[in-house]
């Protein structure tokens, strides 16, 4: 884990606002990993000293967002406690913040680890370099979409009037509302293939569980392969979209190995074939703003590693209910989707 304090002349308040804000500038904030072929850096944090912004980049063969998440937590408890107990650090963490290193508890899982390996090869060489991300765009911006708690359950009602037996969960009515959004946005050829998918934490579904607290990367993908995109783009889009999560959120418990490695062939297969591949970074369930360093609740939480259809999701920070939606995209395509994004609550 290396750490780097930084000096920054960035506008604090511009940058920690909703709005859309400059994605090259907010990539300063945030620090790189170093890695080679065969090595790589775990978890990297940088901290500049005007205002307070901790950016943190982690590498996914380790590390999922619950232990990303975890990470942070416990560094902020400890300091926290630091400041209110007059210098008297107490090292013990809470129990619901104590890592889980043991993998006795991965049981049943034999050869998954070469499986796994063998197929990620295939795709993308035996390298713990990861995929090069996209040369950074001044026009890019990323902006912070809200959905209250009052916009969820309208959304949820819409779905219930007609098909009132799926899963309807904040996920399922936020990710299926915010798809459909670059989908019309893009607009053109509605024959063009389009792939979303997003990645289930699989602690609670293993038989026996593993604990909450387990280290490591537990996330696995489900996902809806090559569609045309009319079927997202037409009135029915979003019905068809939750219909679509609904269920692969349901069947996640009863995944097999076998049907998971295929997952991981169908990511590698379709991202060439499709003209937009969405997916999901963070959760609603992971409390970001929970990590209190002794200062209060952070100001705002970003996932700047998003772009295209690519969005983050994360609760709200005054915990109200609702969902903060990270999207990174041209100004252009992002006024588009704004609009699409609001008129829809608006009908």
């Amino acid at each position: 884990v290396s750490l780097t304090v930084a000096e920054s002349e960035a506008d604090f308040s511009f940058l920690s606002r909703y709005g859309q804000r400059p994605v090259t500038e907010l990539h300063t904030l945030a620090p790189e990993l170093t890695f080679s072929d065969d090595s790589a850096s775990v978890y990297s944090l940088q901290i500049p000293d005007h205002g307070f912004s901790i950016g943190f980049a982690a590498h996914h063969s380790v590390f999922d967002g619950k232990t990303a998440t975890m990470f942070v937590k416990a560094w902020a408890h400890l300091c926290k406690q630091h400041l209110e107990e007059e210098n008297k650090v107490n090292s013990l963490l809470p129990e619901n913040l104590t890592p889980s290193l043991d993998r006795s508890w991965l049981t049943g899982l034999t050869g998954l680890n070469e499986k796994m390996v063998e197929v990620v090869t295939t795709m993308k060489g035996r390298s713990l370099c990861p995929i090069p991300a996209k040369e950074l765009e001044d026009e890019v911006v990323l902006s912070t979409l809200v959905l209250s708690r009052d916009d969820v359950e309208r959304l949820r009602e819409r779905i219930k009037s007609q098909s009132p037996r799926l899963h309807l969960s904040t996920f399922v009515i936020a990710y299926a509302y915010v798809w459909t959004c670059p989908v019309k946005a893009r607009g053109g050829n509605m024959e063009r293939y389009v792939t979303f998918l997003f990645m289930g934490d699989f602690r609670e579904r293993f038989d026996p569980p593993l604990p909450a607290t387990y280290l490591g990367n537990c996330v696995f993908p489900a996902g809806s392969y090559k569609r045309k995109a009319a079927e997202f783009a037409e009135d029915r889009g979003f019905l068809t979209a939750v219909e679509i999560l609904s269920e692969l959120v349901k069947g996640l418990s009863s995944r097999k190995i076998e049907t998971i490695l295929e997952e991981f062939r169908a990511i590698f297969c379709c991202k060439g074939e499709s003209s937009q591949f969405g997916t999901v970074a963070g959760s609603t369930r992971l409390g970001v703003y929970e990590s209190d360093f002794g200062w209060g609740r952070p100001v705002k939480s970003d996932v700047i590693s998003i772009e295209g259809e690519k969005i983050s999701m994360g609760e709200r920070r005054d915990g109200s209910g609702g969902v903060e939606i990270g999207v990174c995209l041209k100004k252009t395509e992002m006024d588009k989707v704004i609009a699409l994004f609001n008129n829809g609550l608006q009908n």
